[in-house]
């Protein structure tokens, strides 16, 4: 994003090409191929149906040892009449092939560490007597990815660096493990954000378990991590002042660390304030003045130990790991923390929490108890809709995610309106768009001035908390946080890529999947062993890829073998082996949709029975009217409708029971292309339980707006599609809504419509081309202040309510269109 500099001829002139001793080359030369090895040659595999066992078996699905041999005993049982074997005799043989792969082969490396102070005469702690051993990748080894230099003479690499207290317990005896991760700052936010192997296990982490709660076992913790920390990187400090063999600058960039690791980052006091401004835990209101080096040192210059400590949480005991490299401090580096900060701290832990504090002082315990289940029993009937998670019990269950948590942020606010105060509800809605302001993919300076324009609105609603007793005092730097992200956004740019479930979605593949595949006996090495295979077999497979040799499939290529030796009699006879679909990753493209690959089974076959089965006996006329349309969509003044001279069809149809749309929602879980696909239903039973009719946005000019101009909302009573004359039309029968008003609920900031109807009362229902459809929508109904009937499910509320929210929350790009 434009962080207001002036953009200069250095920021822009083009980077030059260098050999490895840095000297300029021709500018026109082509960059030198990866490899010179031949696209046939699969070393240290012996074929490509090798080495998609070895990724399959081992990295796909994680099978065991003992499973792997029984699988390869099975394979081998059928090819001995064929005198043949599978490519490997037993669990060793696969590993050992891995094992010898030259890509992706940097070795771990070690250090120990231990207590170096003073100790005591007698009684010495068990802490200050062991030593403590640290497993790290050398960060400079890692660092490959970035080897495209954009900037004039030299690049400066900012290194993101994350770590995460909560793991899997490591059976080492006196320690634990917690993993590092490493990545650059050189990304595309939709790379790191699409899990490609972006963030790196750099290391283990050390960390002593408690034991007597005493200053000198706390600051030799604090100290042990800062130090280990300085360790690692020690070997890039050098290029933080002179730039390496490819012209780079190093730099240390943010830090991606959950609570408890920010405690140790800051040598605070865990439960104090401190972590980005000079604002006392006491007074959190305003931004306040921010911390520095500077000011840490000459606080410490100036003031003795006790002040330094019970004052500003300082500790001049431990020295900061970030004080061995050039242009890093870590007062400034703490990444914002979406998941923790926002998603479970504010939402979850505060806001929802207070909702229930709110309830039980206004209304008494009994009498919020019910209201709470008529929350649940509103959350639990909201309709399905791609990517929303299922509350079938509302939200009343002990163990939250973040995943439950962003779910519930989606549907929440409906729910919980005529229950609250309208303050409340605006609170909720003045906070869910900061939210998911936050979390977009990028973010432009009109965005900062929305995102302190809805932070504002939060914080001028959310004092109905104080003056209802919910509240003393808002004293909670989760929430004092907030304040300081339209700052560190204009630093570091959109924080979506940089938030702590990035970490935390690596720990699962880096640590959790290791652990578990270990005999969790000292299985740290096992572990180290497990990762070290798996970069292998990354590695092995992008250098594969590099060679455009995993086109298609295995089985494609073995038809392809059999081309060059059989006659295409033969061959044709073999074709009818299946071949997977391929997942395709492309830039992104226009909005479009697609009917289902089949039509339904034992479906109408023509209009009269569909007539039949919607009971819309005005189908032929609409089907009449939908031709009329077509024939004359190009005419500037089309002739009036008339059903005595329009054409009319008596032709088969194909009923399908769903289409997939496909649009641009770099905001949203979507590949590096930024484009999300999602499937909308219209069909008479979803997996054989009821009917399940999804809605829809409509374009109506023909325009894809990024707001509710030119789109109207509709429900999707039947996908079909027919021949006529030589067009194939695709086709969908809708119900249309149309708006209350012309604004938003000043309440929730959501759209409302209603199901629309024509002059005699009957619903408005048309015939349109499936290319009116944009992608689909959610609606969630006004529930008012009543009671929901328990009769009232998420299969049939659509039927049951009169007017709905066109949910704005259901995901990213539903935000930014709705």
């Amino acid at each position: 994003m434009n962080d207001g500099r002036k953009t200069t001829d250095y920021d822009v002139e083009l980077g030059l090409k260098c050999d490895i001793n840095g000297d300029f080359i021709n500018q026109n030369a082509p960059p030198t191929p990866r490899t010179e090895a031949l696209p046939t040659n699969w070393t240290p595999y012996e074929s490509r149906v090798a080495f998609e066992t070895a990724e399959f078996l081992f990295a796909c699905n994680q099978m065991s040892a003992g499973q792997i041999d029984t699988l390869l005993g099975l394979w081998a049982a059928t090819l001995v009449k064929h005198e043949d074997f599978p490519p490997f005799a037993t669990h060793h043989g696969l590993y050992n092939t891995i094992d010898s792969t030259p890509l992706g082969d940097i070795a771990w490396e070690s250090f120990s560490m231990s207590h170096k102070g003073v100790k005591p005469a007698d009684n010495i702690p068990p802490w200050m007597k062991a030593t403590y051993e640290v497993w790290f990748h050398d960060p400079c080894l890692l660092d490959k990815i970035a080897k495209d230099p954009e900037m004039h003479k030299s690049t400066f690499v900012p290194l993101i660096v994350g770590s995460n207290k909560t793991t899997v317990l490591v059976a080492t005896g006196h320690t634990e493990y917690h993993p590092l991760y490493l990545s650059i700052r050189n990304i595309f936010n939709n790379v790191r954000r699409a899990h490609r192997n972006s963030m790196v296990l750099v290391g283990f982490l050390a960390i002593p378990t408690k034991h007597a709660d005493d200053d000198d076992f706390r600051n030799f913790h604090r100290q042990l991590f800062h130090s280990s920390l300085a360790n690692i990187f020690k070997s890039l400090k050098k290029y933080m002042t002179t730039p390496d063999v490819v012209r780079f600058i190093y730099g240390l960039g943010l830090y991606i660390a959950n609570y408890p690791e920010q405690v140790l980052l800051w040598v605070s006091l865990q439960g104090g304030v401190r972590s980005t401004c000079l604002n006392n835990c006491n007074n959190l209101d305003g931004n306040g003045l921010l911390w520095c080096r500077e000011h840490t040192d000459l606080l410490v210059q100036e003031l003795q130990y006790r002040q330094l400590w019970y004052e500003y949480s300082v500790v001049e005991d431990v020295m900061l790991f970030t004080n061995d490299f050039a242009r890093a401090d870590i007062h400034e580096l703490l990444s914002p923390n979406i998941l923790h900060q926002i998603i479970k701290g504010t939402f979850k832990d505060h806001l929802v929490d207070w909702v229930g504090e709110y309830l039980e002082h206004v209304h008494g315990r009994s009498c919020a108890a019910e209201i709470q289940d008529d929350i649940d029993r509103r959350i639990a009937a909201v309709a399905p809709f791609a990517g929303l998670r299922r509350f079938p019990e509302g939200r009343g269950f002990a163990q939250w995610t973040g995943d439950d948590s962003k779910a519930l942020m989606k549907v929440y606010l409906p729910a919980i309106k005529g229950h609250v105060p309208q303050d409340i509800i605006h609170a909720f809605s003045a906070f869910l768009d900061f939210c998911y302001i936050i979390r977009r993919e990028a973010l432009t300076e009109d965005d900062l001035v929305q995102l302190e324009d809805a932070l504002h609105r939060f914080h001028q609603y959310h004092e109905v908390f104080r003056t209802t007793g919910v509240r003393l005092t808002f004293l909670l730097p989760r929430q004092h946080s907030l304040q300081h992200y339209s700052r560190t956004i204009r630093l570091f740019g959109a924080p979506n890529g940089l938030c702590s479930s990035i970490t935390e979605s690596k720990y699962i593949k880096a640590v959790k999947e290791p652990w578990r595949r270990s005999s969790c006996y000292k299985a740290l090495g096992q572990m180290l062993l497990t990762n070290q295979r798996l970069d292998k077999i990354a590695a092995a497979q992008s250098d594969f890829e590099a060679r455009n040799m995993l086109h298609g499939s295995c089985v494609s290529d073995a038809l392809q073998a059999l081309k060059n030796h059989m006659s295409l009699e033969i061959l044709l006879k073999s074709s009818n082996i299946g071949e997977a679909a391929e997942a395709i990753e492309g830039p992104a493209a226009d909005a479009h949709v697609e009917l289902a690959a089949k039509p339904v089974l034992g479906g109408p076959h023509d209009i009269p029975a569909l007539a039949l089965e919607l009971g819309l006996p005005s189908l032929p006329t609409m089907i009449q009217r939908f031709l009329h349309n077509q024939l004359h969509i190009a005419d500037p003044e089309p002739p009036t409708f008339n059903p005595a001279t329009a054409p009319t069809f008596l032709g088969r149809i194909s009923v399908f029971s769903s289409a997939a749309a496909s649009f641009y929602a770099p905001s949203d879980l979507s590949r590096t292309g930024g484009m999300r696909h999602e499937h909308i239903c219209a069909t008479t039973s979803w997996r054989g339980g009821p009917a399940r009719n999804g809605c829809v946005f409509i374009s109506i000019n023909n325009e894809v707006s990024c707001v509710l101009d030119g789109l109207v909302v509709a429900r999707l009573l039947r996908l079909f599609s027919f021949k006529y004359r030589t067009e194939y039309l695709q086709c969908a029968i809708i119900l249309w809504f149309s708006y209350i008003t012309d604004s938003r609920d000043p309440d929730t900031g959501m759209y409302i419509v209603a199901p629309s109807t024509n002059d005699d009362g009957t619903p408005d229902i048309s015939i349109i081309h499936i290319d009116c459809i944009f992608r689909a929508a959610h609606l969630v109904p006004l529930y008012g202040a009543n009671f929901l009937p328990r009769e009232i499910t998420l299969h049939n509320s659509y039927n049951m309510f009169y007017a709905f929210y066109v949910n704005k929350y259901a995901d990213h790009h539903a935000f930014e269109v709705a």
